[in-house]
């Protein structure tokens, strides 16, 4: 009898070792699903590891197959998760698995802007300076006749229901250490222009799925460049419509 007992004993304690703390329940989340990110960044390394290439549709899968010159067709295939991940590790954007995300499209679209922003002419050349916002490629830069004078840099404008105004605005006050009276936020160097709607930068990153509650969001280093480029009455002129939600 007590040789029974000492062996169920013994199977109990051999149990209870290979059970994780925090109990039963917690097996089923000791390695978390591997479900689409907001970015590609929301991938942790073990999960990276684990992955060769993405089979998933990014949510700029379209836009990420155009600029790839693909077929659009808004599917994952092998081939285009071959070519977004050679992009991704061309630019060092890890993890480099070819999802298409917010951080790879934004990648795309500052690079194709970088040399002339302004080429399609889409930003009205004036004498004076122009912030120019362009919501498709979500981008940002300043110019003085047809002098690039800041950028241009990747931002983050308004989702639905809280778009980014589009047309003619003015810098009407700027505030260096301002803090939001409605979201009760940071807004650093906050520069308005319509309404509540003002340049600033965030702490977190702009490279994300859902956008601003109507800003235009930039990092803190370009939004510090941007506060010492534009002054009050300055002219800003926004067009366009931001992709995705």
């Amino acid at each position: 009898m007590i040789s029974v007992r000492m062996r169920s004993l013994a199977v109990l304690l051999t149990t209870l070792t290979v059970l994780p703390l925090g109990g039963v329940g917690a097996v089923a989340h000791a390695v978390p699903p591997l479900t689409a990110p907001g970015t590609e960044a929301e991938l942790e390394p073990r999960d990276a590891a684990r992955v060769s290439c993405s089979k998933q549709a990014g949510p700029y899968q379209r836009q990420v197959e155009r600029w790839l010159e693909r077929k659009v067709d808004g599917k994952q295939s092998a081939a285009d998760c071959r070519a977004v991940r050679a992009f991704q590790q061309k630019e060092k954007i890890e993890p480099a698995i070819g999802f298409a995300g917010p951080v790879t499209w934004a990648r795309m679209t500052l690079n194709s802007a970088t040399k002339n922003p302004n080429a399609a002419k889409r930003c009205p050349v004036r004498t004076y300076r122009v912030a120019c916002v362009d919501l498709d490629r979500q981008v940002t830069w300043v110019q003085q006749g047809k002098k690039v004078v800041f950028g241009p840099v990747s931002m983050r404008s308004g989702r639905a229901g809280h778009r980014t105004r589009a047309g003619w605005h003015t810098v009407y006050w700027r505030h260096e250490h301002h803090v939001s009276t409605i979201y009760h936020t940071a807004m650093p160097y906050a520069q308005f222009f319509s309404g509540g709607q003002a340049f600033h930068a965030v702490y977190g990153s702009i490279h994300t799925t859902v956008g601003s509650w109507g800003c235009v969001n930039l990092t803190l280093r370009d939004a510090r460049k941007l506060w010492g480029v534009l002054r009050k009455n300055d002219r800003v002129y926004v067009w366009g419509h931001r992709p995705g939600p």
